[in-house]
C-alpha cells in the first residue's frame, strides 16, 4: 500500500457607487484571448510509487475535515471589532506609534514625474479611499465590510461566509471571505464542487495598503457586481489584510518583527500559520499575493532614478517546482495580465529591485528560496503569483491608481482561472502524480541561485520625469542555477524529539507517520563539516548505513503530492531549513531514508 497525501449584476448598495461604471465593466469583464493547453512532452507513464515491504502497516488516509486554524464563523450583525487583546505581560511586543499618511514631499519627486501617473477614469470607494480621509481602512472597518457582504442577500445562488482565521499577535482578528456557488463554504464542499479555488491575500506587509483596499473592492464586485458571473466557474477566498498589526503600525513586519512573506515554510508567526491552515484545508489552485514596492529608496541610492512601472510581477520560481506549473503560470496568467494592464495604460515588468549584495551589483528579481510565500505555495502545486504596485512608502500618493492597478491584475487572474478551470486541474494532477512517482529516484534541488544576465531596465529621471533606460547586471529568477543537488530519498526520518518540526509539516499539509515499533532503516545520515574561512557552511557530507529507529519517532514519506515541501524544510544545510532555525536541534535527529522502509507505522491524531 502506498502512503498518499491525506487530502487532492445587481446595483451597488448605497454609498458604494462608481464614478464610471462603463469603464469598470470594460475593465473587469473584458475577455482574454485564449491560448491552447501547452503541449506536454512525450513521457512514459510514471512508475508506480514504491510499495512498503511485507509487514508494513500504513493506515488509510482519513477523510479530509476542517482542522483547527480555520474556523467557520457565525454571521452576527455587523459591529465594530472588539479591541485587540493586550500582549502577555511576560512577552510584551513593542509597537511604534501609527505613522501619518504622507506624500513624497521629502523625495526627489517632481511635478513632471507625477504627471506620468494620472488618476484612473474609475474612482473606487472603500472606507480608506474616501475623500479627505487620512487613514487607510482600519481592521475593524475591514471586518464590517466583509460581514456586510456575507449577510446581504446574494443573487444567482452565491453563498458567502466570513472565516475567522485566528488572532494576530496583538489579538486582532485575521478575517477571510469565501464566495462560491456551491451549497456551502466548508472545504469538502468546495473541493467537491469541481471548481478551482482562488486565494487572494493582501497586505502581508503592513506598509503596503493598496492591495488591501483593492481586495475590498474585488470582494464587493464578486458578491454583488461585475465579477459575480465568474463564480459560475471558480470559488474565491479573500484575505484582505494578513498582517493587521503591521497595518496598524504602518510597518512592514508583524508585531514581533518577522517578515511574514518569508515565513511560509517555517511558520514562526500566528499570521502565517493562519494562512497555512487555510491553504491546507481549501487547497487553492491559484494563490495571488497583492504587494507594493518602493518608487524611490534603493533606486535613487544606486541609480539616481525612480521606479517606472505601475506593476512588477513574478510567479513562483524555486527549486523542484514542476515545469508545467511554471508553464501555466507564464502563459495563462503572467502574459494575459501584462496585456490587461497595458490595455489600461498601466506599465508592467518582471519584479526587480536594486541588489543589496556587494558581490552581485545590479538588479535582482524576487527570491528563489522556498520560504517566500510565492514559492511555498508553488511547491503545493498551485499557480502562485505576486503583484507589486508602485506604492510602498508613498502614503496616499497615486492611491487610486495603485488600487486600479491591483484590480486590473486581479481581474485578469480571476478570468484566467475561470477560462482554464479544466486545464488547470489537468496540470495540477499531472504534477502531483509525477511528484509522487519521484520518491526514491531522480534528484532533488537542495539549494538554488539566480542566474546572472544583463538586461535593459527603464527608470524615471526624478527631475524631468523622462524615461531613463539603463543596461544593468540582472540576477534572473526565471532560470535557476542548482548549487546543491542530492539523490531524492524515499522519505525522511525524524527523532521523537522533533515534534515541533512535525507540527509545522502537518500544518503545511504533509502526511507524517509515527513509527509504532522499533526497527531499522537504510539511511543517509548527515556529517557536519567545518566552517569555511568566509564563515559559510559547506554542504554536509552524507554517510549511508543501517540505523536503528525507536518507536515514537517519525517518518515523512516522499510519495505524496507535497513532497517538495519536505525537501525544502528537512535538508539541514540551507538557510531556510528547520535545522537552521532550530526546530530540529541536532543533525542526528534526522536522516534521509534511502530504501522503502519495512516498519510498522501509525497515523498521528
Amino acid at each position: 500500500m502506498t502512503m498518499p497525501h491525506p487530502s487532492g449584476s445587481t446595483p451597488h448598495r448605497p454609498g458604494h457607487h462608481w464614478a464610471c461604471p462603463a469603464a469598470l465593466a470594460a475593465l473587469l469583464l473584458a475577455a482574454c484571448s485564449t491560448t491552447p493547453l501547452p503541449p506536454w512532452p512525450a513521457r512514459p507513464a510514471p512508475a508506480p510509487a514504491p510499495q512498503p515491504q511485507r509487514g508494513v502497516v500504513v493506515p488509510p488516509p482519513a477523510a479530509p475535515a476542517p482542522r483547527p486554524g480555520v474556523v467557520l464563523a457565525p454571521l452576527p450583525p455587523p459591529a465594530p471589532a472588539p479591541a485587540p487583546a493586550p500582549a502577555p505581560a511576560a512577552q510584551p511586543i513593542p509597537m511604534p506609534p501609527p505613522p501619518q499618511a504622507g506624500t513624497l514631499l521629502d523625495l526627489p519627486y517632481s511635478d513632471a514625474v507625477a504627471a506620468r501617473f494620472p488618476e484612473p477614469h474609475t474612482r473606487y470607494n472603500t472606507p480608506g479611499l474616501a475623500d479627505n480621509r487620512r487613514a487607510f481602512t482600519t481592521n475593524a472597518e475591514i471586518d464590517q465590510w466583509l460581514d456586510r457582504l456575507a449577510q446581504a442577500p446574494l443573487n444567482s445562488g452565491t453563498t458567502a461566509r466570513v472565516l475567522r482565521l485566528g488572532p494576530s499577535q496583538r489579538g486582532t482578528p485575521i478575517s477571510a471571505l469565501v464566495l462560491t456557488r456551491a451549497r456551502d463554504t466548508d472545504p469538502e464542499t468546495l473541493l467537491s464542487s469541481r471548481r478551482p479555488t482562488v486565494l487572494l491575500i493582501g497586505q502581508q506587509h503592513g506598509d503596503e495598503p493598496a492591495g488591501s483596499e483593492a481586495l475590498l473592492v474585488v470582494a464587493e464586485e464578486l458578491a454583488h457586481g461585475l465579477l459575480e458571473p465568474l463564480l459560475d466557474k471558480i470559488n474565491v477566498i479573500i484575505v484582505p489584510r494578513a498582517n493587521p498589526d503591521g497595518a496598524d503600525a504602518g510597518t512592514r513586519t508583524t508585531a514581533n518583527g518577522v517578515d511574514m512573506h518569508r515565513d511560509h515554510l517555517l511558520l514562526a508567526t500566528p499570521e502565517t500559520r493562519a494562512i497555512a491552515a487555510l491553504t491546507r484545508d481549501y487547497r487553492p489552485t491559484l494563490v495571488l499575493d497583492a504587494h507594493e514596492y518602493p518608487a524611490a529608496g534603493p533606486f535613487v541610492q544606486q541609480y539616481q532614478a525612480l521606479a517606472r512601472h505601475d506593476a512588477l510581477l513574478q510567479y513562483a520560481t524555486t527549486g523542484n517546482l514542476h515545469e508545467f506549473v511554471t508553464k501555466s503560470s507564464r502563459e495563462w496568467y503572467h502574459d494575459p495580465m501584462v496585456r490587461a494592464l497595458k490595455e489600461q495604460n498601466l506599465s508592467a515588468d518582471w519584479y526587480h529591485t536594486p541588489s543589496t549584495r556587494a558581490d552581485a551589483p545590479g538588479m535582482a528579481m524576487g527570491s528563489v528560496q522556498p520560504d517566500a510565500s510565492r514559492n511555498t505555495h508553488g511547491l503545493k502545486n498551485a499557480v502562485s503569483l505576486e503583484v507589486k504596485t508602485r506604492g510602498a512608502g508613498m502614503g496616499r500618493t497615486h492611491l487610486q491608481r495603485r488600487v486600479h492597478t491591483h484590480i486590473t491584475a486581479i481581474g485578469s487572474a480571476l478570468r484566467s482561472t475561470a477560462e482554464r478551470a479544466s486545464s488547470l486541474e489537468q496540470v495540477r494532477s499531472f504534477a502531483a502524480r509525477e511528484t509522487i512517482a519521484q520518491a526514491c529516484r531522480d534528484k532533488a534541488v537542495v539549494l538554488a541561485a539566480q542566474t546572472p544576465e544583463q538586461r535593459e531596465v527603464t527608470l524615471l529621471d526624478p527631475v524631468t520625469g523622462a524615461d531613463k533606460t539603463l543596461r544593468v547586471d540582472w540576477n534572473s529568477s526565471l532560470t535557476l542555477r542548482p548549487l546543491v543537488q542530492r539523490a531524492r530519498p524515499c522519505g525522511y526520518w525524524l527523532a521523537p524529539e522533533a515534534g515541533a518540526a512535525v507540527e509545522r509539516l502537518r500544518l503545511l499539509g504533509l502526511q507524517v507517520l509515527r513509527v509504532a515499533e522499533t526497527g531499522s532503516l537504510l539511511a543517509d545520515t548527515y556529517q557536519d563539516t567545518p566552517q569555511q574561512a568566509t564563515g559559510a557552511r559547506a554542504p554536509l557530507a552524507l554517510q549511508r548505513s543501517a540505523i536503528d529507529v525507536p518507536a515514537g519517532s517519525y517518518y515523512v514519506p516522499l510519495n505524496q503530492t507535497l513532497a517538495n515541501l519536505a525537501v525544502a524544510a528537512l535538508e539541514p544545510d540551507t538557510p531556510h531549513s528547520y535545522y537552521s532555525h532550530q526546530l530540529i536541534d541536532r543533525l542526528q535527529d534526522t536522516a534521509r531514508v534511502m530504501a522503502t522502509p519495512s516498519l510498522v507505522f501509525e497515523d498521528i491524531q
